[in-house]
């Protein structure tokens, strides 16, 4: 039986991957996460399963009592299925760890049925609060292209109002309380997923990393922490959580750092599109060769060749395919949709078959 409500439709398109709004052309979503801890019980990692049961009820009640949004639903995480865990973490509405269990410094009665839960705003999918992950509470928000300052005012609402009904976790000196001590501070994360096909193929992508790093950013895969870039999809957060205000960490990335990387990958394109146009059209149309015909492929290969066909559709090189497709292909070809798209559950082998059969429907004309 699933503990997922059936208003939760895995097949539309989720907000992250409209491929709308500013900068969209290389700004494919912009997020932002705080978090928070209650007072006066012990942090997740910390406590015992009862104190975790408490703290997700506690939480859970204020969250659909609080009017956050138009529409929440909420999922029992510990009474979902793998598959259905899975499929809310390739829509990015909950972490890889939340996912599995609760951090592995905890109790070893701890595991993938300890109490932990997630609300979804419906039918955007832009709100979700992680309950019992790291934190009692991760909050985030998250919106299509270059969306930091709507983000935040959305996301600053919905803090405002659970900290009205909950009991945070504040020191006067160092300020919100996490269970990493790196998160200290104002619990902040601020990250844009970004596809750079421009600056890998000018060879100047590692020259941007190591410019982030310098600028105290982390540089991630496509789903965050500990995860590899696939298709030459990066995200790109702020690292300082303490010592800077919640304004102060928007106008740096969203007024400065952010437009810069964009600029750079437009510079990138123009020019592989007006001296290396035929090395470009090339690598397009073989991407796009592979998935109307091929028969076997893994999501690693789908993801990087969806990533050049959608440098192709954004050059204008192909016309015929919409980018909102190619986007929304990028999760249909993850495991845990596939099957879910199909109504079953399938080895990996059977998946590349299925996978293979998916995209070339989709992609059909």
């Amino acid at each position: 039986m699933t503990s997922i409500p059936p208003s939760l439709s895995f097949d539309s398109r989720t907000e992250w991957l409209r491929g709308e709004g500013r900068a969209s052309d290389v700004v494919m979503s912009s997020r932002i996460r705080l978090a928070r801890n209650l007072a006066g019980c012990p942090f997740p990692h910390r406590g015992t399963r009862v104190h975790r049961q408490a703290s997700l009820q506690l939480c859970k009640k204020a969250i659909l009592a609080g009017n956050l949004s138009p529409r929440l639903i909420w999922v029992d995480l510990h009474d979902a299925s793998p598959l259905e865990r899975m499929l809310l973490v390739e829509r990015h509405l909950i972490s890889k760890h939340h996912s599995k269990s609760r951090p592995s410094a905890g109790p070893p009665a701890a595991g993938p049925d300890d109490p932990r839960g997630v609300a979804i705003s419906l039918p955007d999918e832009r709100v979700s609060i992680m309950v019992n992950e790291e934190d009692h509470l991760r909050i985030q928000v998250i919106r299509t292209g270059l969306a930091l300052s709507e983000c935040w005012k959305e996301i600053d609402e919905v803090d405002n109002r659970l900290e009205a009904a909950l009991p945070y976790a504040y020191c006067p000196r160092f300020g919100y309380l996490t269970s990493c001590p790196t998160n200290v501070g104002t619990g902040l994360r601020m990250s844009v997923m970004l596809h750079l096909p421009g600056l890998r193929l000018t060879g100047d992508i590692e020259r941007v990393k190591r410019a982030a790093g310098d600028m105290n950013l982390a540089v991630r895969g496509f789903y965050g922490e500990g995860s590899e870039a696939a298709g030459d999809f990066y995200q790109l957060s702020n690292q300082t959580t303490l010592g800077k205000s919640e304004r102060q960490v928007l106008e740096e990335l969203e007024a400065q750092i952010i437009p810069k990387v964009v600029e750079y990958e437009r510079v990138a394109r123009r020019t592989i599109a007006t001296k290396r146009l035929a090395a470009v059209e090339d690598q397009v149309y073989r991407a796009l060769g592979i998935l109307t015909q091929a028969r076997l492929i893994s999501a690693e290969e789908a993801m990087q060749l969806l990533s050049h066909l959608r440098l192709g559709v954004v050059l204008g090189i192909i016309k015929q395919i919409d980018q909102s497709l190619v986007n929304h292909l990028m999760l249909l070809v993850q495991p845990a949709h596939l099957q879910r798209v199909l109504g079953r559950e399938m080895d990996q082998d059977q998946r590349r078959i299925a996978r293979g059969d998916l995209l070339r429907t989709k992609l059909a004309r």
